[in-house]
């Protein structure tokens, strides 16, 4: 074999031909009728989101501006804010806004005072309302003891309250309204509208009420006679009578001298007979002033 020698003539190298097109490949699919140019799929039309997919889209919404929020701070705090009135308009877009309230356990003259505390309108975003200062709006009216606003989707919020009993009509110092169980004022209440509530009249008597009534609620006869209950001094009870006649209680035992009362109305039917005046603020006697007969200030001795 000949031996190659060094610094030679060199022989050019041949051009390299191009590689034939591999049969893996494929070719690219012809367009199809009515896509536009460069392939890209056209846009969806139609409807916006059903309301299902509008609250999943929205929570996740929700759940990246909160962790946004976590970390930037105040600039977080109004991504977060940004993110609620998006999520709030949103699912007003799929049908989430207020159409109807429903307000439970409240009486027909306390409902109307309720929805308009409540502050609320109609086609407003549902879920974009604030529960807790609903409820504490619809708690500051007077008729309201507790309340609690549920919202039901899409379109429904409930007030559920517990209403403040009404107990008596309070009148002093020249005005009269209307008191709860506690000797609490309801302002709200029109006192005119409350004919068979029971009369208190004079200072303290709203305070004092509601222990003095519920021992008169007992005795259905004296009521249905009584007229008005009126406060003395701050400290003790007089009964006015629609007759005009008058029982006075002490100021401690209303009970006991109230029972002394019946025992003398079993033996001598005074309240249908009628009097002038009968005096229980002595615990051991019980005076009684006729109408027409009988010297005034005539005793009847308690238990006799």
């Amino acid at each position: 074999m000949p031996a190659a020698l060094r610094g030679g003539p060199r022989v050019p190298a041949s051009p390299r031909g191009k590689a034939p097109p591999s049969p893996t490949r494929q070719r690219a699919a012809p367009p199809r009728p009515g896509a536009p140019a460069g392939g890209r799929p056209p846009a969806p039309h139609g409807p916006g989101l059903s309301p299902k997919n509008a609250l999943i889209v929205a929570a996740g919404v929700l759940v990246l501006a909160l962790i946004v929020g976590l970390g930037t701070g105040h600039r977080g705090e109004r991504l977060v804010q940004a993110a609620g009135s998006s999520i709030d308009g949103r699912f007003g877009q799929a049908g989430f806004r207020l159409r109807a309230v429903h307000v439970e356990g409240a009486s027909p003259m306390a409902t109307a005072d309720i929805v308009r505390a409540a502050a609320v309108y109609k086609d407003q975003p549902l879920l974009g309302l604030d529960l807790e200062a609903l409820r504490k709006r619809v708690e500051q009216v007077g008729w309201v003891k507790e309340a609690r606003v549920v919202r039901l989707l899409p379109d429904t919020l409930v007030v559920a309250v517990v209403e403040r009993r009404q107990l008596a009509v309070w009148q002093h110092a020249g005005h009269s309204v209307v008191i709860d169980e506690h000797g609490q004022v309801i302002p709200e209440a029109d006192p005119g509208r409350f004919p068979t509530l029971p009369l208190i009249v004079g200072e303290g008597g709203a305070v004092a009420a509601p222990a003095i009534l519920p021992i008169l609620a007992q005795r259905p006869r004296l009521m249905e006679r009584m007229d008005a209950i009126v406060r003395v001094d701050d400290r003790r009870w007089d009964l006015r009578m629609k007759d005009g006649s008058l029982i006075q209680l002490p100021a401690v035992g209303e009970e006991e001298a109230l029972m002394q009362l019946e025992q003398l109305d079993q033996r001598s039917r005074i309240l249908e007979l009628g009097f002038e005046r009968i005096d229980l603020r002595n615990p051991d006697v019980v005076a009684v002033r006729p109408r027409q007969s009988g010297p005034p200030g005539q005793l009847v001795a308690a238990g006799a």
